[in-house]
């Protein structure tokens, strides 16, 4: 039944509604011996959705050059760098605030459920044009919200492993 309830759904153009709270956590990426030099930084942000819309609010601190873009990609698969959906309001600084509010097809929708999104901040230093690699000075993928435990701190119970507890539809 619920299977054909969906199925009704999708072909009258509703999509399916995922509504949830997700996380990003920002780190340094690609940093190898050609990129350890103008990659540097942190930052998180937190993104809620009704299934419909979605809205990204977040922090980036220690940037080694002024920030100039950035941006929600969507990608094939987990892991695999993307396109760019959205383009996020940030700071032309080495710190600040990241914000955005979007308005979610149903494909972009169906992305953030099941982890194919990630934020990407470009810098001066590591433009979104640079030679090496992947581009971006910060990169996270959104996940669902999950307890974070701290650096060399137990955590009791289940772990947040995203290769499990990401929807596969």
């Amino acid at each position: 039944m619920l299977r054909l309830c969906l199925a009704l759904a999708f072909a009258l153009g509703a999509g399916p509604v995922f509504a949830a709270d997700y996380q990003v956590n920002l780190g340094p990426m690609p940093l190898d011996d050609e990129t350890k030099q103008v990659i540097a930084g942190r930052g998180e942000a937190t993104i809620t959705s009704d299934g419909k819309t979605m809205s990204v609010k977040g922090h980036f601190h220690g940037l080694p050059s002024n920030a100039t873009e950035g941006h929600v990609l969507i990608s094939p698969v987990v892991g695999v760098p993307g396109k760019p959906a959205f383009d996020l309001t940030i700071p032309k600084a080495t710190s600040g605030d990241i914000s955005g509010d979007f308005k979610l097809t149903p494909a972009q929708a169906l992305a953030l459920h099941t982890g194919r999104l990630y934020i990407q901040l470009n810098s001066e230093k590591a433009p979104a044009d640079a030679p090496w690699g992947p581009k971006g000075t910060l990169w996270g993928w959104i996940f669902p919200a999950h307890p974070t435990a701290a650096q060399d701190e137990p955590q009791e119970g289940h772990w947040f492993l995203p290769q499990y507890d990401i929807p596969q539809s």
